[in-house]
């Protein structure tokens, strides 16, 4: 095989990328791998900006891939953090209810927790709210025993090191961004800033720009991704005494987010948010950030005046709290009534990529789409980090059946 030919190239450097390869060259051990990644690291955007959470997998529909990806990804993270000495911690966290019209939706999040054979939840009372967070106040709960947190940078990272030491021929590559795609009879060359790649197959999984890059390959999707940035903010040393691992929301059924909450970060301090603001920038971390192009483009697309139309409460309440810390600490005084402004500290932002469809709704599950000599990850929301080791099993399967490698 020729120096640049590979027989799969997988677009993107984020987690769900990263897991593929590596779960593709366990099954594959003398398939040549290549990952191309447009920024200088991995686990740039999502996978670096997320808040660390290892989701339970309490939320998501039974039956979903969100669902059953989450579950047993999570089971498996929690074993390969454990083998290769990872960073991470199995605290638990809490998802509290202060009023009696969230006692409904809270008895639905522990039925789907129950259905997708979540272990160790339990409703609990007040007095156990306190046992577990102190400062927290609220009316009844759940106790999620097998959340925990992670740094998945560090997850992707080593991810990486594995597919360059243990698989001869694979490698990852930094700084290159591809911008088109050669389809040939048997083969593709994929065109990027460093050159072109020849691959037999193709696997793209590129986050916020995921339908741009599919679409380059050929995929004819209606599906369009929006951003939406979430804005965090720290715990001052003064605030910090307040928390003790993680503290949710019962979330509003009505909205796609989970709500503004409190999370402990693996490598020291405690983040409280996010909210969740259109941006203007697909990659845009900054309350200002601009890009002609990505603004032009979302409002081109219909689905996103529907989706805003459906949701034009929540938008103007979540544009508040991005420019309003009296409103954020607010917010966050629903579960900590003694919060106070010099408890809190200005942090950092992350960018969910949300794939809406023409009619404004957003597509809530993973979408993994076959097309030809290529599988395109189209969405993956939230938990994709936790279930990563799951997703890249389950693109691993469809790729040994679609390629009907061998």
């Amino acid at each position: 095989m020729e120096e640049n030919s590979y027989d799969i190239v997988i677009v993107g450097g984020g987690i769900v990328g990263l897991a593929s390869a590596y779960k593709l060259n366990l099954r594959f051990p003398t398939k040549k791998i290549l990952v191309l990644e447009k920024e200088q690291t991995v686990a740039a955007h999502q996978t670096g900006h997320n808040s660390g959470v290892i989701h339970s997998g309490i939320y998501y529909k039974p039956g979903s891939y969100k669902a059953k990806n989450c579950v047993d990804g999570r089971r498996e993270l929690v074993a390969f953090a454990k083998e290769y000495k990872i960073p991470h911690d199995i605290c638990g966290k809490i998802i509290v209810a202060t009023e009696e019209s969230e006692l409904a939706h809270m008895n639905k999040v522990f039925n789907n927790g129950v259905a997708n054979g979540v272990e160790g939840i339990e409703l609990i009372d007040s007095k156990r709210i306190k046992e577990i967070e102190p400062f927290c106040e609220g009316i009844s709960g759940l106790w999620v025993p097998c959340t925990g947190i992670i740094d998945y940078s560090d997850v992707s990272r080593k991810y990486l090191e594995l597919i360059e030491s243990k698989f001869s021929g694979s490698k990852v590559i930094t700084s290159c961004e591809v911008t088109n795609f050669e389809k040939h009879s048997d083969y593709t060359y994929v065109v990027s800033t460093k050159g072109k790649f020849k691959a037999k197959y193709i696997i793209t999984c590129a986050g916020l720009q995921s339908d741009r890059i599919a679409r380059k390959e050929g995929v004819k999707t209606k599906t369009s991704i929006v951003g939406f940035r979430g804005d965090y903010y720290d715990l001052t040393e003064k605030g910090l005494s307040k928390v003790k691992n993680l503290i949710y929301p019962v979330p509003n059924p009505k909205y796609p987010f989970l709500g503004v909450h409190f999370t402990r970060m693996i490598h020291g301090g405690t983040e409280c948010g996010p909210n969740a603001v259109f941006v203007f920038k697909r990659e845009g971390y900054g309350k200002t950030d601009f890009s002609l192009k990505d603004t032009v483009e979302a409002f081109a697309f219909g689905g996103t005046w529907k989706f805003f139309a459906k949701n034009l409460k929540f938008g103007l309440d979540e544009y508040r709290g991005a420019f309003s810390k009296t409103y954020f600490l607010k917010r966050l005084r629903k579960l900590i009534p003694t919060l106070e402004m010099e408890d809190l500290k200005p942090g950092r932002a992350g960018v969910r990529a949300m794939a809406l469809a023409p009619e404004g709704e957003m597509s809530d599950d993973f979408i993994i789409e076959h097309n030809d000599n290529a599988i395109h990850v189209l969405n993956a929301p939230s938990p994709a980090a936790t279930a990563s080791l799951a997703i890249g099993k389950a693109i691993e399967e469809m790729a040994t059946k679609s390629f009907n490698l061998v």
